[in-house]
């Protein structure tokens, strides 16, 4: 069963858990987590737009209802639905903001850890003698 959910790109296998911590692996993988944040950030945002639309046209049902003269219990649940459909999409906004502000670092990061560590990488690639494994002049 297919979700509008879902992500864009079909993509949403979880990112790999190993202990690749090489230059490139982590550039790879703080780009594909500010990606994969982008398209959750645009979904959310189109979620929450849905749900104002929702929340006013459910609204407008209710007045409708009440303009109809139909049962009063009818006229409170469906504006109690347009409540509850405003106040979900308030929330929405918050986790779309969250969402945003977390890209938003992670292309930091990546620019920051690219800053530290791509000149370091740059010679270590280019180099034609073995690098020893990080950590060895710990010992």
């Amino acid at each position: 069963m297919s979700s509008d959910l879902e992500s864009r790109n079909g993509n949403a296998e979880p990112a790999v858990d190993d202990d690749d911590n090489r230059y490139k692996a982590v550039q790879a993988k703080l780009d594909k987590l500010s990606k994969v944040l982008d398209d959750a950030t645009l979904d959310l945002v189109a979620l929450w737009r849905s749900m104002l639309a929702n929340a006013k046209h459910t609204d407008g049902v209710a007045t409708d209802i009440e303009n109809a003269d139909l049962d009063p219990k009818f006229v409170v649940l469906t504006a109690n639905v347009a409540t509850a459909l405003d106040g979900a999409a308030r929330e929405v906004r918050t986790l779309s903001d969250t969402a945003q502000e977390t890209t938003d670092l992670t292309h930091e990061t990546r620019r920051t850890h690219a800053k530290l560590y791509g000149a370091l990488d740059d010679i270590r690639s280019n180099r034609r003698e073995k690098t020893p494994k990080p950590g060895f002049f710990n010992r």
